[in-house]
């Protein structure tokens, strides 16, 4: 099979991320019909139908969304290639604090790419005493975890992460198992910094009467899910935090129901540090990073922060 060329990869992620041709034609500066035709030679090449038509439009098939999808991870992956390629040179120190939620189970798995990138940046990792904590003078670039209200600071979105109930399977057999929500009355809750995701929650699923005040407190996401296997209640987790557990039937995702948290996880940083070509680098670094991983591909509810 010859490989497709570059033309049509890109026609095709422009498609599936737009959702019409025009949009396509527009964003890659082509005709309509040029378009159709990168799409048809695409076809063509591996073989498969990628789209169908719908209506008066067009919408892609299984194979052509899971064709784009990975084409997509293939193509930002080349992205970052060239952008390491054409860096410039960075050195110096660069001090990033993160909640140790993020750092254990995701940022430690990933921090040597950016060393092995740029081998000149001397790199501290700190955490801070709680999750939206943004005071240390100290910290160049801060990956904070709240409301995104930091003023006088450069604040950017990373992601919104669906959340939704878990528990170990020993806390589910304890009481003999959970048939809706309403049966989480048994069951003590496991809260990260207040109460709101699960005030938010219950609302969500429609559940009245349920103390969700009740339960332990904790200061940061990786006390929260560390409690929850150890069985200890039930939490609110994410694709990022609680992935791991459940692929390992560690913990289970309890019921169909989930919310947008009104906390997220930002960069934050002092406008007079914001364009130091470190603090540049590592976000840089960090988004491409992002678009990749799986966790925050399947748990995002909205599109990562661009370049």
């Amino acid at each position: 099979m010859r490989f497709p060329s570059m033309t049509a990869l890109r026609v095709l992620d422009a498609v599936a991320r737009l959702g019409s041709l025009s949009g396509a034609a527009s964003e890659l500066s082509l005709t309509r019909s040029a378009v159709s035709h990168q799409l048809h030679s695409l076809e063509d090449c591996l073989g498969i139908p990628l789209t169908e038509r719908v209506g008066r439009g067009i919408a892609l098939t299984y194979h052509g969304e899971c064709f784009a999808r990975e084409t997509q991870r293939a193509l930002a992956i080349l992205n970052e290639a060239r952008r390491f390629a054409n860096a410039e040179e960075v050195s110096g120190r660069l001090c990033v604090s993160c909640t140790p939620g993020f750092a254990t189970y995701w940022l430690c798995h990933q921090i040597g790419k950016f060393q092995r990138a740029h081998p000149q940046v001397e790199l501290n990792l700190v955490s801070p005493r709680v999750p939206d904590d943004v005071s240390d003078r100290d910290v160049d670039l801060f990956i904070a975890y709240g409301v995104g209200d930091w003023t006088d600071l450069h604040v950017d979105l990373i992601a919104t992460l669906d959340t939704f109930p878990v528990c170990s399977p020993s806390l589910i057999n304890s009481v003999g198992g959970l048939d809706s929500p309403e049966d989480l009355s048994s069951l003590p809750f496991l809260h990260m910094v207040d109460h709101s995701d699960w005030l938010l929650w219950t609302a969500a699923a429609g559940v009245k009467n349920l103390n969700v005040r009740n339960g332990i407190v904790f200061s940061d996401a990786h006390l929260v899910q560390s409690a929850a296997i150890a069985g200890q209640g039930v939490a609110m987790g994410d694709a990022l935090v609680s992935g791991d557990a459940m692929a390992k039937g560690q913990l289970v995702r309890l019921f169909n129901v989930a919310i947008e948290p009104p906390n997220r996880y930002y960069f934050v940083t002092d406008p007079a540090k914001s364009e130091r070509p470190d603090v540049r680098a590592f976000k840089a670094w960090m988004k491409a990073e992002l678009r990749m991983s799986e966790q925050f591909r399947q748990g995002s509810r909205h599109a990562l922060i661009g370049e």
